[in-house]
């Protein structure tokens, strides 16, 4: 397939095309983005700012994508938005760039569908196969693990990290990091457990799921320091990879606390 441009499209002559690329009707294309192979953007899609769009990613109507963030304290810095293959972003999506504040990169992996509506500010990272349903909302500086994914109507606070494999449920507000592998929901989010049915879907072992539900209980029982916990977590169960993936999160530095259970739902 030949690179088609609509005549009605907008594509500024210094930016870079790949080859069998589609751009349709009315469609913008800034001076700074470049479009890898096959990208294809159907119609009315705006691209601007120093913005890649990897090969084989499909946009759909009134997208806005790489235009300034959000940020009053964003100044016209030359920051950029990555976008890797095979990506899917539906009608009105918006995803900015990074800010200085943020390393100047928002960065987003392969194969991940972004539904209608569905948005990410500037300077987040969301990893491979990653699925964000209508109008969902990340704020700045927010990480996103692999095939997480966030329910419809839902919020995460900036500077959140939601850990691979976890489910945001629909109407979610996340203030707190997400564990690997959990299960979010309510209107102020807390932790209701573990994405079982995810963790079976992509093929976890049964030894491995009742290592991680182990995990969860010590981790989250009600007595002594969240660290403590960890330490002990550590020393049991560690021949797991998911579960060294989930000490290695809450070990990890954070600007935001750990989402727990709701005080009285046990472990």
């Amino acid at each position: 397939m030949a690179t088609a441009i609509h005549p009605t499209a907008v594509v500024d002559p210094a930016a870079t095309l790949g080859a069998d690329i589609s751009i349709g009707p009315y469609c913008v294309v800034g001076p700074r983005v470049e479009l890898d192979d096959r990208v294809t953007l159907l119609s009315h899609v705006v691209i601007d700012g120093r913005t890649l769009i990897g090969a084989g990613t499909w946009i759909y109507p009134f997208a806005s994508i790489g235009l300034p963030p959000q940020d009053l304290k964003f100044a016209g810095e030359g920051s950029r938005l990555i976008i890797g293959r095979d990506n899917t972003i539906r009608e009105h999506v918006t995803i900015n760039p990074g800010t200085q504040r943020g390393g100047m990169e928002t960065l987003i992996g392969d194969g991940c569908l972004f539904m209608v509506g569905a948005h990410v500010a500037h300077d987040c990272r969301i990893g491979d196969r990653v699925i964000m349903a209508n109008n969902a909302t990340l704020g700045g500086h927010v990480t996103v693990g692999d095939h997480a994914i966030i329910g419809g109507l839902s919020a995460v606070h900036q500077f959140v990290r939601i850990g691979a494999h976890a489910m945001i449920g629909g109407m979610t507000g996340v203030e707190q990091d997400v564990i690997p592998f959990g299960l979010a929901m309510g209107d102020r989010g807390y932790l209701a457990g573990l994405n079982i049915v995810g963790l079976k879907r992509r093929g976890f072992g049964r030894d491995e799921i009742h290592a991680l539900r182990s995990t969860f209980r010590l981790l989250f029982e009600t007595q002594g320091e969240l660290a403590e916990r960890v330490d002990r977590v550590a020393n049991a169960q560690l021949e797991y990879p998911a579960v060294r993936h989930l000490v290695e999160f809450v070990r990890d530095d954070s600007d935001r606390k750990i989402l727990k259970p709701r005080v009285g739902d046990g472990v």
